[in-house]
C-alpha cells in the first residue's frame, strides 16, 4: 500500500514510517518544506495539500500537532495545541473528501477525550465528559474528520494513551525524576492512567492501516490500565529508587493549570475495538509496558 503520513518526522511518526517500510509499504512523508523525491508537500495553515499525493494514497495518517508539553498557563501554547491538531485534520479530511479514490484516514487523537470517569471501564462508545482543555481539543479534533467520513472514506480516530519510551517524553523526564529520588504518586494515585508502548502503538496503527473492516474511534492503550499509584510503584521498582514524594492535587492544579485534569482525571480505557478485531498486544500490563519502555533495545 501507499501510505501518506503527516507528522512523519516526530518520534512516533519516525517509528511508524520505519515499521511500515519494513513491511513492504510505500511511505510518503507529507512535509511543509520543499519536498524531496519520495515526499509530498503541504501548507495546512494555508489550506493547501498536494491533491495528487492524496489521490494516489491508499491510507492517509495524520500525526501532526504541536507538543503537549509546554507552558500550560500560556494562552498562545493552548491556541497552538488546538490549532495544530484541528486545522491539519480538517485540511486532510477535506482533501480526502475531494479525491476520487477516498483513501482511508487514520486521524491522531487522545484518550483525554473521555474526561474523568472514575473506575468506569471505557470502551470506544463511552461519552466524553467535562470541559478540560484536552477534552475540548480532542472533541474538535475528532469532529474535524467529518468531511472524510461524510464522503464515504474509512476513518479511524486514534485515541492514543500516553506512549511510554525511555527515549521520549514523558517517560524520559520521569526516569530522571525518579532516579533523583523525587518521584511520587500524583494526587490520590487512585486515578487510572492509560499507557501503551511504542511497539504496541506502531503495531496497532499498522493493523488499522491493513485491516479495512475497522473504522471509527479506536482506543490504543494497554488492555489492563494501571492506576497512577501502580505506575508510580512499578517505575520506582524498575529504577531501584523509592517513590516517596507524592504531589498533592492542589499543588498539581496550581502548577499544571488547564493540563492538571490530564494527570488527575481517572480514564480507565480498554482497547475493545482492536481486541475484537483480533489484534494482540505485546505488553498487556504496566510491568510489561515498563520493561519494554525501559529496555535499551
Amino acid at each position: 500500500m501507499r501510505i501518506l503520513i503527516a507528522g512523519s518526522s516526530g518520534f512516533l511518526g519516525t517509528q511508524l514510517r520505519r515499521h511500515l517500510s519494513g513491511r513492504g509499504h510505500e511511505v510518503v512523508p507529507l512535509v511543509r518544506r520543499s519536498p524531496a523525491p519520495g515526499e509530498a508537500g503541504w501548507s495546512p495553515y494555508d489550506g493547501k495539500v498536494d491533491a495528487a499525493a492524496v489521490e494516489a494514497a491508499d491510507v492517509v495518517v495524520n500525526l501532526a500537532g504541536s507538543p503537549t508539553l509546554g507552558n500550560p498557563h500560556s494562552r498562545k501554547w493552548a491556541r497552538e495545541l488546538r490549532r495544530s491538531r484541528v486545522t491539519t485534520t480538517q485540511v486532510l479530511a477535506e482533501a480526502i473528501a475531494s479525491s476520487a479514490r477516498k483513501p482511508a484516514f487514520l486521524a491522531g487523537n487522545a484518550v483525554g477525550y473521555y474526561g474523568d470517569h472514575g473506575d468506569e471501564i471505557l470502551p470506544e462508545d463511552s461519552p466524553s465528559l467535562g470541559d478540560s482543555l484536552l477534552s475540548q481539543v480532542t472533541r474538535e479534533w475528532q469532529q474535524a474528520t467529518g468531511p472524510a467520513a461524510e464522503a464515504g472514506a474509512r476513518v479511524c480516530v486514534l485515541r492514543t494513551a500516553v506512549v511510554l519510551d525511555r527515549r521520549s517524553a514523558p517517560l524520559k523526564q520521569q526516569i530522571l525524576q525518579f532516579r533523583l529520588g523525587t518521584g511520587g504518586r500524583l494526587g490520590s494515585g487512585t486515578q487510572y492512567y492509560p499507557v501503551v508502548t511504542v511497539r504496541d502503538w506502531v503495531a496497532a496503527v499498522t493493523f488499522l492501516a491493513e485491516h479495512e473492516e475497522v473504522s471509527g474511534p479506536v482506543n490504543i492503550c494497554t488492555p489492563n490500565p494501571p492506576t497512577n499509584a501502580e505506575f508510580t510503584r512499578t517505575l520506582a521498582e524498575r529504577v531501584g529508587r523509592p517513590a516517596a514524594l507524592p504531589v498533592p492535587a492542589p499543588v498539581l492544579r496550581l502548577a499544571a493549570g488547564p493540563m492538571a485534569p490530564e494527570v488527575l482525571n481517572s480514564v480507565r480505557t480498554v482497547p475493545r475495538v482492536l481486541l475484537d478485531a483480533g489484534f494482540t498486544f505485546a505488553d498487556s500490563d504496566i510491568g510489561a509496558v515498563l520493561d519494554t519502555a525501559l529496555s535499551p533495545a
